[in-house]
């Protein structure tokens, strides 16, 4: 759900720097609400194929999860059945789905660099930037922490790194997102930076 998001506010990344004039015609609320609606319906339909198939699973071995929360390929490691089902449709939906997803988020990026560049204006190309920045930094901190926590070998060395990765991925990187976006606010900003005059006054 969250890659999809991250997607659906590339594209309005999209619309708001190559097409202003008509933002609010293609982004309505309709639009806005569809959109959430089809990422919704996508993520449950997603979760529940993995939780029915997990549920023919049998899990005789007591052992820890390397990780933060219960986690599907956490899970599969202490599975005593045969799991090359599940792991294969991980392999594949990962593959289609999870990369049709990745290129979504950052195909509207290659058309946004190439309008600001094109921008005469200073300030137009640094307003355009600061539109992108916020959620260019969160789409790197979520894909870093999920390549790190999906794509290297599951050990029993890396369950100290696991854990700490899948704090972050967990429990960092949603606090993070609203503090990223809110620096955006001009009243937070100056809020922020008279809170800082005021403890170096201290």
């Amino acid at each position: 759900s969250e890659c999809s998001l991250l997607a659906v506010m590339s594209y309005d990344r999209y619309v708001a720097i190559c097409h202003p004039l008509h933002y609010t015609q293609i982004m309505h609320w309709k639009a806005c609400a569809l959109l959430v609606l089809g990422v919704l319906i996508f993520s449950v339909v997603y979760t529940l194929v993995h939780v029915l198939l997990l549920l023919k699973l049998t899990f005789c071995i007591s052992t820890p999860l390397q990780s933060f929360f219960c986690d599907l390929p956490q899970l599969l490691l202490v599975s005593c059945s045969d799991t090359f089902i599940n792991v294969l449709l991980i392999l594949i939906t990962a593959i289609i789905i999870g990369g049709g997803i990745f290129v979504l988020t950052f195909c509207p990026y290659i058309i946004i660099l190439n309008t600001i560049m094109k921008m005469q204006s200073k300030a137009m190309r640094s307003k355009a930037f600061s539109t992108c920045s916020s959620h260019l930094t969160v789409v790197f901190i979520f894909y870093g922490t999920v390549l790190f926590s999906y794509f290297h070998p599951n050990s029993k060395d890396h369950s100290a790194v696991d854990t700490v990765v899948s704090v972050f991925y967990a429990v960092l990187t949603p606090l993070v997102n609203p503090l990223i976006y809110s620096l955006r606010n001009k009243i937070i900003q100056i809020s922020l930076k008279r809170a800082v005059r005021r403890l170096l006054q201290i």
